[in-house]
């Protein structure tokens, strides 16, 4: 046993000052005036949905990346690190770039030539209303429940650091949200996102600074996570997945290549309309395929600040961390190691900057799925479902109130992450639920003119109710995770990405298998949803450095010397 498991578990671990105290009010403050301020430009649908389609491409990539840089990144994936190592990082290059790059490239020309309000939308296109509300009720689902683990995760932190009721914080951050989202839309959520972006990246920068300066580098943090931890490899990227048994996470290369990176991360990327409506904010075709691209960039860092974090945990703390699931007094969960390592190196001042970013993230997250819902709920349920002729500004008020609702909800749904031994366990199992279904249903339509309407809704079903299904039976009996992760050693995330696979080959099987049996629709009616069928517009006499192809093949070079690297 290590001299460490020896040392004691602080009890209380800061205290705010004033100038701590004013920092993070001045930023509520501050976003609040944002979302009112934006209010007044906010008065069509298009408007409070998509932002009038005004973005420029690095606003609009800023946002793209910013949505998916909430709590579940900053918190969620520091505690995959310390579990896991820096296998985590594959969800940010292998699990992001190619995904991003793809979706600038190839399916952005369809989003926003069909000016369709979300992927829902373009199902309604391309399928008919009965795949549109099964994928329009699935993604609201979602997105109520992976915004109840921001809130969660959100209470941690105060919990953690500064030791207030886990209650009072989740109602102060989601009141907050539900103001500024309400009253300016996807104009407030996106240039909230802008702000904190750069809030987020000044204050978590401090952690892996700080923490390098102490350990002597990488070199040194790598010494010490040995000596903490002999016998396991947490600092290669590839060289430990020969094998099930060799590498923390019980994973095996398969897993990430296919399950990670060519379904799910594809899946998420492409089909979440949490991201994807950030992109169709841009003001031209142009700037739509650009804005994935320059988020690629960013996401490729991004590791620096989430999973460093965590990484440092396993070397300087003086503590073992837990699963969440097993918690005991005095004991610290892999989902507090970020803010213990705050509370570790930040003083005053910095640790209400800190504190400031993780709020920001927590804000970006929470942002983000609202209105996300808000739209899907308003234009693919409610509108087609329920009032089809309505004026415009009673679906706008509708986006506002559902808003609200939604967050309501949402606070109700924060306390199932609790059951999980990480976040990302949590989040990962909702992708392969609704994520990796829907990219397959998504992909044939686009690639495959022949697709009929019962071949999408057919197999988006059979994707999801083979996801939910596999899950349940790992979790009711561990015998299963043998058979669908291949090996009874595969931790939660490798489950996670196996299940993400099989259910989208389900999907794609079943789609074929319909497809092959049913009429398919004429090709008047699916111009402009079909590669086939469409006239994408191309960039011209535009220089080469301006095209989004060439910044695409440069984000996926500099991922391969990443590879190299970490190997």
């Amino acid at each position: 046993m290590t001299a460490m498991m020896a040392w004691t578990v602080p009890t209380t671990l800061v205290h705010l000052s004033a100038v701590d105290l004013g920092i993070i009010a001045f930023y509520f403050a501050l976003v609040l005036g944002i979302g009112f301020y934006l209010k007044r430009f906010a008065n069509t649908g298009e408007d409070f949905f998509l932002a009038g389609r005004e973005m420029t491409a690095w606003v609009a990539g800023l946002a793209f990346v910013s949505a998916n840089l909430g709590s579940l990144e900053l918190l969620g994936w520091a505690g995959s690190a310390y579990q896991y190592g820096i296998l985590a990082a594959h969800w940010y290059w292998i699990g992001a770039i190619p995904a991003m790059v793809f979706l600038g490239i190839v399916m952005m020309p369809f989003y926003y030539i069909s000016k369709t309000h979300s992927v829902p939308g373009y199902l309604q296109l391309r399928y008919g209303s009965a795949t549109s509300a099964l994928s329009a009720v699935t993604f609201a689902i979602m997105t109520i429940l992976m915004s109840g683990v921001n809130m969660y995760a959100m209470a941690v932190v105060m919990k953690v650091v500064l030791g207030w009721n886990i209650n009072f914080s989740i109602w102060v951050s989601s009141l907050t949200v539900g103001i500024y989202v309400a009253s300016g839309g996807l104009f407030s959520a996106i240039f909230n996102e802008v702000l904190q972006f750069f809030l987020i990246w000044f204050g978590a920068l401090l952690i892996p600074i700080l923490g390098l300066i102490e350990t002597g580098g990488w070199k040194g943090m790598v010494a010490r996570i040995q000596q903490n931890f002999p016998g396991q490899d947490y600092t290669h990227a590839w060289s430990t997945l020969g094998r099930f048994q060799d590498n923390p996470m019980g994973m095996h290369w398969t897993g990430i290549v296919f399950g990670l990176g060519a379904v799910q991360a594809m899946g998420y990327w492409t089909t979440d309309f949490l991201v994807v409506q950030r992109v169709l904010s841009a003001k031209d075709i142009r700037s739509a395929k650009m804005a994935p691209i320059i988020g690629s960039f960013f996401k490729m860092a991004v590791p620096l600040i989430v999973i460093l974090p965590g990484l440092l945990g396993l070397a300087v703390l003086p503590m073992h961390l837990v699963p969440a699931s097993s918690l005991q007094p005095g004991q610290y969960s892999y989902n507090e190691v970020l803010p213990l390592m705050l509370a570790r190196y930040c003083g005053p001042g910095l640790l209400g900057l800190g504190i400031t970013a993780l709020v920001a993230g927590f804000m970006a997250g929470m942002a983000g799925n609202v209105s996300a819902f808000a739209t899907v709920w308003t234009y693919d349920i409610y509108r087609p479902f329920l009032r089809k002729t309505a004026p415009d500004q009673h679906y706008v008020s509708m986006g506002r109130w559902c808003t609200l609702i939604g967050l309501i909800v949402s606070i109700g749904t924060a306390y199932l992450a609790m059951g999980f031994a990480s976040i990302m366990d949590y989040v990962q199992a909702l992708f392969g639920f609704f994520i990796a279904p829907l990219f397959g249903t998504v992909l044939l339509g686009m690639l495959w003119k022949r697709v009929s309407r019962a071949a999408g809704f057919c197999g988006l079903l059979a994707g999801t109710l083979s996801s939910v299904t596999m899950f349940t039976l790992m979790k009711l009996d561990h015998r299963w995770v043998a058979i669908f992760a291949l090996s009874p050693k595969a931790q939660g995330l490798a489950q996670d990405m196996y299940q993400a696979l099989w259910a989208c080959v389900t999907c794609v099987v079943v789609t074929v298998l319909v497809t092959l049996v049913t009429k398919p629709r004429p090709d008047e009616e699916l111009k402009g949803l079909v590669y086939a069928l469409t006239e994408v517009a191309q960039e011209g006499h535009t220089s080469f450095l301006h095209r989004p192809l060439f910044w695409g093949i440069t984000a996926l070079v500099i991922l391969a010397v990443l590879q190299i690297i970490f190997w």
